[in-house]
């Protein structure tokens, strides 16, 4: 089949299910109304996740008159606050909704009306991206199984649900732009600086997508160094536009004053510098040597590698490594080590062998049936780009799960080909059910959720895998960070509160206190604080809690870092407070009906 033949088909048929616009929002309505009904219960308007909460609070912040350049959280940590490494990019559209709806609701409300629609409108552009990419790969029928296999990726995966206000679905969205764009086998030039501009963005939002950069950066680099004068094109439309696109995504995000300073968690000096010197490399040989033979071409290709590792090493070595390698011991020991996103696979096997289909076996299918299609020599160049787009994300899950997010996503271009392609199959012989159950089983496979249950029948068995009672599979946190929870230090002076870093975001939002702890890698010193005063034996966490100036202390026992703290240190603070016994110098505050928490007022001994 010729390059574009499946386009050409999928725009020449008549039927209105052909319509890219249509079919999406048919679909995007859909999955958005059962998004809807599986939240109609929910007892609070933001997201589950700490993330959004600190969001929420971000952006209550930039609000409140913070400038847009300065993202210091300065009720986080330690004396100056905690200088945080998320984007305005996102900050900037929520905060424009929450403008609106304030003019005809209340404040709360206003936020509430805010962060339901901001996920919910996401859905369409992220159904429409995929629906597209499925289209340009196989025709009508792949782009409804892109459709399909989409909407329930969005259901399953609560980035979309109402309340889910981080950056992760935005995230995606822009991954599903690039890949639709990526997947064009005509080359327009266009297409290939749509893409660009999805990854300037995606790298100005967040750094965990530098990798996905990196690696569709060197994907449309080497389809120039092996296509040559066909490519250019869109090689140089791919590299002019990633060049502008990178540097107002610099100076729109990074203040003066940092211009030269080396962060590798978010869009600094490091990443811009080498993403513009692999974007100008890769324009000047567009323009100069796409006539040179492929050899020539694989040459200028690797001097340009040259150039963009040399960059690193001058100007961001440290970016090598993992951003969190710098973490202190006892962090990694009681606070990474719990965080279930930044599980591995060997973790993962260990103690949770049941989830590992869900995060793992759909990327793996997909980069089997990529390897087969170009082995076959089947659409080659557009499978070695979507191997390429799915093995790096699936290579970063296997050290952190987080990646499997996106692995699954990119799974399903390549996956809804190979169902369409079974799909006729079958049909054409409805009395072959080999073609039949082949059909049905890709199917299956194809989709996460359906790994989820499976493994979590195959380990718990039925009884207690499928109907077990969702209490009783509860971690026990407990009753630690809801309003009414800490309602009892809502009306106090502002202070600063030590508690456990699961808390500091609730208690930003919910109260006017700084906090000591919360659950990001930025904040170290205010979270190791808190961890010694929970290990101290009281006398000396008396010392420390004079030293980080506290004046409020929130003990939730129920709280996971609590309990492992207290079993590491059973003279420690936090121990002694599970049992009862309270130092002289911790007034206890009464605490609010249903709580978990207990609070005491910090009075230093003289």
């Amino acid at each position: 089949m010729s390059r574009g033949s499946t386009l050409t088909v999928a725009e020449k048929a008549p039927s209105r299910w052909s319509r890219l616009g249509l079919v999406s929002l048919i679909y995007s309505v859909a999955v958005i109304v059962v998004l809807l009904i599986f939240n109609r219960h929910a007892t609070d308007y933001v997201g589950p996740d700490n993330d959004d909460v600190m969001r929420l609070v971000e952006v209550r912040d930039f609000l409140g008159g913070q400038g847009w350049f300065d993202m210091m959280q300065y009720r986080l940590g330690l004396g100056g606050g905690t200088l945080m490494h998320w984007s305005r990019f996102i900050d900037l559209p929520i905060a424009g909704l929450i403008v609106f709806f304030r003019l005809f609701l209340a404040p709360e409300n206003a936020e509430a009306a805010a962060l339901t629609v901001w996920p919910l409108l996401l859905v369409l552009p992220f159904m429409t991206f995929m629906g597209l990419a499925g289209r340009r790969i196989a025709g009508v029928e792949g782009m409804h199984f892109s459709l399909g296999l989409t909407a329930l990726f969005v259901l399953t995966s609560r980035r979309f649900a109402p309340g889910s206000i981080d950056h992760d679905n935005a995230q995606l969205c822009l991954v599903a732009l690039t890949v639709a764009m990526l997947a064009d086998e005509t080359y327009r030039p266009r297409n290939f600086a749509i893409a660009a501009i999805a990854l300037a963005i995606a790298l100005g939002i967040g750094a965990e997508t530098t990798p996905f950069v990196a690696v569709a950066c060197m994907v449309v680099a080497g389809l120039w160094a092996w296509d040559g004068e066909v490519f250019a094109p869109a090689a140089r439309a791919f590299a002019l536009t990633l060049t502008i696109a990178v540097s107002a995504a610099f100076l729109a995000l990074v203040p003066p004053h940092l211009y030269s300073a080396v962060t590798c968690d978010n869009l600094s000096l490091g990443f811009y510098s080498m993403t513009s010197v692999g974007a100008a490399g890769l324009l000047l040989s567009a323009l100069f040597a796409s006539r040179l033979s492929r050899p020539w071409r694989l040459l200028v290709l690797a001097a340009n590698g040259v150039a963009v590792f040399a960059t690193m090493l001058a100007i961001a070595p440290q970016c090598l490594r993992d951003p969190l390698a710098d973490l202190d011991p006892m962090l990694v020991q009681l606070w990474l080590n719990s965080v279930s996103e930044a599980q591995s696979i060997f973790t993962l096997s260990r103690h949770q062998p049941e989830t590992l289909g869900a995060f793992y076996a759909t990327g793996f299918l997909a980069i089997l049936v990529c390897i087969f299609r170009m082995l076959r020599r089947e659409r080659a160049r557009l499978h070695a780009v979507l191997l390429a787009l799915v093995a790096i994300n699936w290579i970063i899950a296997l050290v952190q799960v987080r990646g499997a997010e996106f692995s699954n996503l990119l799974a399903i271009p390549p996956l809804a080909l190979l169902l369409a392609e079974l799909r006729r199959i079958s049909a054409a012989d409805t009395e072959d059910m080999g073609a039949a159950f082949f059909y049905v089983a890709a199917t299956l496979l194809s989709v996460p959720a359906v790994w989820a249950v499976g493994g979590t029948l195959a380990y718990n068995g039925i009884e207690n895998g499928f109907f077990a009672d969702p209490l009783t599979d509860a971690d026990g946190a407990g009753n630690c960070a809801s309003k009414e929870a800490l309602a009892p230090i809502a009306g106090l002076d502002p202070g600063v509160v030590s508690a456990a870093s699961n808390m500091g975001s609730p208690i930003l939002r919910f109260t006017p206190h700084r906090v000591l702890s919360g659950p990001y890698h930025r904040d170290q010193g205010g979270m190791l604080t808190e961890l010694h005063i929970g290990l101290a034996e009281p006398k000396e966490a008396e010392a420390f809690l004079r030293g980080a100036h506290v004046t409020l202390v929130a003990f939730c026992s129920g709280d996971p870092q609590v309990k492992e703290v207290s079993k590491l240190k059973p003279e420690g603070l936090y121990a002694q407070l599970g049992r009862g016994h309270v130092p002289s110098y911790l007034e206890p505050i009464p605490a609010a009906a249903k709580s978990d928490v207990q609070f005491f007022r910090f009075k230093p001994l003289d």
